[in-house]
């Protein structure tokens, strides 16, 4: 096939045979879901990227379909090879995300049912030690090159390998399987695992930690690159500073309002109240579980038919807590062949005993429904959509831009059960407002404005940071050091959340004015999602071509 098409043909042709899971969007059964995290690993990647953009290039896309797809590979493929050359993919150690964390979390996703399925984790578990000797390969050459993240993301991660040690992570795995003739080499697995990742925190520890700087802002030349990347988009970082300083008053006046409607006089005064109240706590462990599966299939049963069509082999989502603790809610998309659902999973602060409920049907909105699982559930059934651009195009802007943007969809929706579950979900909308001012200014240096309201500091400091999520947005002091953490070994990935939310809440705007009277939010909806993922930019001109011209978004001819 020529054209755009036949561009994107060859690249998932090429790479699935070097990454497992876009052998999958390709239709096949990769031999392991562990990715070749080897430095010639990352080199082949980078180096099919740099020459599938070349190709993209120079190929004319004709109809809205080709131009949607040639935006949307020229986008992802150059800012892949611009991580790459800066370094940034190939040194990459934080608390969240990371390769050392997407391989744990392997695990979490493999099937458990038959003897078939133990028999694969058993095989996973033998091939982790080398996934993990090929990543350290990885850092160790990037560190000779002077590429180094900062000394507080190596030592984090080496923290969070040995907590997955100590709790004998994989040990606990292996014990859910039958006894028979798969146990022993289970348990073995296991202790190979187990060994590799206490093995793989030492190696961070006693190499890299004392290379690394104790600097922990990337400054704004590499700020620049990761931004485009995460975004899809350039974008103006200083109106970015002043936006996320505005957003913070904006939100702040919200809260206050909702802390009076749940009858309380300030807002620290309705988090500690609403803390307080047995009947918003439900204890750690399986009430927790059922809790998150319940209240996710009703939002499920409220949005599916009324304000989306979800499509019936994506409508289910598993709901699990985390054995590993770190403290967040996350989502797993599908498969590409949807044979295992996606799944909302729940990593409990270590200590937690029981949880305030109230505080987190935002965040639940944001991963689940009509967040992150209602996209993948739409997206990985868009058949006109190419395999790759289907499963294999993320992009953080639009993705988290547009769970970003569901959170106050629920609330337009009456998916919020009161006030208290609305103050929880503004705590969350501060918090990404807090994300974008921290974000860039512990990378950039940037003096924090007097008089704002929220801060007396002058200068940002990780403590700073954690000062101001814990107060402001309500954050536990466990959750804002991981922030703090998190936002500093992912330069400019926080600022996806309120930017990506800022285009959909434009698009929808300017739909609403072309439409008047006539708009139509379902449709909306139904029409934007369904031009895939892509980057800010190229969906910003895509959204306004499709708005331009009425065409359908399926209509890819």
């Amino acid at each position: 096939m020529t054209g755009i098409t036949g561009v994107a043909d060859d690249y998932l042709a090429a790479l699935a045979e070097l990454d497992p899971q876009a052998a999958e969007a390709a239709g096949r059964t990769p031999e392991s879901q562990l990715m070749n995290l080897s430095p010639e690993g990352f080199d082949a990647r980078a180096a099919l990227a740099r020459g599938t953009a070349t190709a993209v290039a120079t190929t004319t896309a004709h109809t809205p379909g080709e131009r949607a797809l040639a935006g949307a590979l020229a986008d992802r493929l150059t800012s892949e090879v611009a991580l790459h050359d800066a370094g940034f993919t190939t040194r990459l150690l934080a608390p969240l995300a990371t390769p050392v964390h997407l391989a744990r979390q392997v695990f979490d996703n493999l099937p458990r049912q038959t003897p078939d399925d133990w028999a694969n984790i058993a095989t996973h578990l033998h091939r982790l030690p080398t996934t993990l000797d090929q990543y350290a390969a990885t850092l160790r050459r990037s560190a000779q090159r002077g590429q180094l993240v900062a000394r507080r993301q190596v030592l984090v991660v080496a923290e969070q390998c040995a907590s997955w040690s100590d709790t004998d992570f994989y040990g606990r795995l292996v014990a859910g399987c039958p006894s028979g003739p798969l146990a022993a080499r289970l348990a073995e697995g296991a202790r190979l695992a187990t060994a590799a990742t206490a093995n793989f925190a030492a190696f961070l520890r006693t190499e890299l930690a004392p290379a690394a700087s104790e600097v922990d802002g990337v400054g704004r030349e590499l700020y620049e690159i990761t931004s485009r990347a995460f975004l899809g988009a350039t974008v103006d970082l200083d109106e970015l500073y002043a936006y996320g300083w505005a957003e913070l008053a904006r939100t702040a006046a919200e809260l206050r309002t909702a802390a009076a409607e749940c009858g309380h006089p300030d807002v620290p005064a309705a988090r500690t109240a609403l803390d307080a109240d047995p009947a918003g706590r439900v204890p750690v462990g399986p009430a927790l579980e059922e809790w998150l599966r319940r209240r996710t299939a009703l939002l499920t049963d409220a949005l599916d038919g009324t304000h989306f069509d979800i499509p019936a082999a994506t409508r289910h989502v598993e709901c699990r807590i985390s054995p590993a603790a770190s403290g967040v809610m996350y989502y797993t998309p599908p498969d590409a062949a949807l044979t295992r659902p996606g799944g909302i999973w729940w990593s409990v602060p270590p200590g937690e005993s029981t949880v305030p409920v109230w505080r987190h049907v935002g965040t639940l909105c944001h991963e689940g429904l009509p967040g992150h699982h209602l996209q993948h559930a739409i997206t990985l059934t868009l058949t006109d959509l190419h395999p790759w651009q289907r499963t294999l195009c993320h992009v953080h802007g639009y993705a988290e831009g547009w769970a970003h943007y569901a959170e106050r969809l629920a609330d337009e929706l009456g998916l919020y059960a009161g006030p208290a579950e609305r103050l929880g979900m503004l705590d969350g909308q501060m918090w990404r407002a807090a994300r974008v001012v921290i974000d860039l200014g512990l990378h950039l240096d940037l003096p924090i404005p007097a008089g704002n309201g929220f801060t007396d500091a002058a200068r940002w400091t990780p403590a700073v940071a954690v000062d101001l999520l814990t107060r402001v947005a309500g954050l536990d002091a466990a959750t804002a050091r991981f922030e703090v953490d998190r936002y500093l070994g992912w330069p400019a990935q926080a600022l996806a959340f309120k930017v990506g939310a800022r285009l959909w809440q434009q698009a929808r705007r300017d739909a609403e004015r072309r439409a008047g009277a006539g708009f139509d939010r379902k449709r909306f909806h139904h029409t934007a999602l369904a031009l895939g993922p892509m980057g800010l930019e190229p969906l910003r001109a895509r959204l306004a071509e499709t708005l331009r011209s009425g065409t359908p978004a399926l209509d890819r001819k």
